[in-house]
């Protein structure tokens, strides 16, 4: 049976729906495609991430910063490309998230820390509009998992009920703030944790 309790699910989407965007893993890669020092960019990259994943700062111009602050022998479009390849779908998860859309049951939203940019490219190779009805994103509010601001400005955009929220994150620091705030939470650790965790939720059951 379906708990009546919950009527939002709340999901990230790197390390839930996918990979990552644009960790230290694939900044690392990028820095050996490309042959150029890593630990320069990991400083200008973490001066800057902030601003950017806060939608002050665009990727045009964050690249402008980190990477593009010298001559380099490739070009922003070819930077940008490996950029967007590092994004790989979870198949298994997404699928649950979209046979949970098909019952209409729930309202369901990603939630997530990324760049505009980023965001808008997932968004639409994951398929996501296809499952999700909006999309709260730190690019888009102005604040970052795990800060408060960040969930109390979701929750208002939301107009969630914390006790009948669920949220979905791999990070069990960004987990702790919803918690505290009363949401239910589940740890991506993989897509049978998932499951298991809307199970305990009532959402879904070992025959659904």
């Amino acid at each position: 049976m379906n708990n009546p309790s919950i009527e939002l699910i709340l999901c990230d989407v790197g390390g839930v729906l996918g990979t990552n965007g644009w960790d230290h893993e694939q900044r690392a890669k990028a820095a050996a495609e490309f042959h150029f020092d890593f630990a320069v960019f990991e400083r200008k990259h973490e001066d800057a991430v902030q601003t950017w994943e806060c939608g002050r700062m665009t990727l045009d111009e964050y690249l402008g910063f980190t990477v593009f602050s010298e001559e380099r022998p490739f070009t922003r479009e070819a930077f940008i490309a490996f950029m967007y390849r590092q994004s790989v779908p979870k198949p298994v998860t997404i699928r649950l998230m979209y046979d949970l859309a098909l019952r209409k049951k729930w309202r369901m939203m990603t939630m997530n820390n990324e760049s505009a940019e980023l965001n808008a490219y997932r968004m639409q190779y994951f398929d996501l509009t296809s499952i999700f009805s909006a999309f709260i994103t730190s690019a888009y509010i102005g604040a970052q998992k795990p800060h408060g601001t960040f969930y109390d400005r979701a929750l208002n955009i939301a107009h969630a009920i914390p006790e009948r929220t669920v949220f979905i994150d791999d990070r069990e620091e960004n987990l702790e703030p919803a918690r505290q705030r009363g949401l239910h939470c589940v740890q991506a650790v993989n897509p049978e944790a998932v499951r298991d965790g809307l199970g305990a939720l009532g959402v879904l059951t070992r025959d659904n």
